[in-house]
């Protein structure tokens, strides 16, 4: 039983698409949901691969379109939830106490604090958009103690336009036999990503 588990768990984490769409498969929305929480509390879960499956399999009429949205958007929210509150009772001072484990520079912590400080905001909804980091940047908000609205609204926001547009695409455009129009779809995400993050750099910039 721990032996499968734990081989399930490894498949999952070195993104194996079918083990995902086995799990999609077989437990549904709970399973997008399970899932999301895991990509969103910084467990090295795919959402670039869990979402678009769960919006192929609504294509093909196994899950709901809306209800694999919001499962996976509920899951993305509880796991930044869990982050945030690690950062946030764990303290940044734990991190200064070991700068060495880290390998951080204190003077790099502290320009990164100053800078936290000008452009969390920004910093916040940005990291939604991109890959990899978008689920780290919940321990910095947490360990600085960002205000929980300010906090929650605009990562809501980011990670609500992130599982949309991939269900989406799993939607619409994974069951598609033209590679054509999978690849214009990856360009114009990518180009929107690219517009979002330009945006919003520009914003930071001026604050500085």
């Amino acid at each position: 039983m721990l032996f499968s588990i734990a081989s399930t768990l490894i498949a999952i984490f070195t993104h194996s698409e079918s083990t995902i769409m086995s799990i999609i498969s077989k437990y549904g929305y709970e399973a997008v949901f399970g899932l999301m929480l895991m990509e969103g509390s910084s467990l090295p879960v795919p959402s670039e691969v869990v979402l678009p499956i769960a919006g192929l399999l609504a294509e093909k009429g196994f899950l709901n379109f809306y209800l694999a949205v919001i499962a996976g958007i509920l899951g993305s929210i509880g796991g930044l939830i869990i982050d945030y509150y690690i950062g946030y009772f764990l303290g940044k001072q734990v991190v200064y106490k070991h700068l060495g484990f880290f390998r951080i520079k204190k003077e790099s912590l502290e320009k990164f604090d100053d800078w936290f400080a000008r452009n969390g905001t920004a910093a916040v909804f940005v990291s939604r958009l991109i890959p990899v980091v978008r689920t780290w940047m919940s321990f910095p908000a947490g360990f600085a103690r960002m205000e929980p609205k300010r906090f929650f609204g605009w990562s809501i926001l980011g990670t609500t336009i992130w599982d949309i547009v991939l269900v989406a695409f799993g939607f619409y455009f994974l069951s598609s036999t033209s590679a054509i129009a999978v690849l214009f779809a990856i360009a114009v995400f990518a180009i929107v990503v690219y517009l979002i993050y330009h945006f919003s750099m520009r914003k930071i910039k001026i604050k500085k």
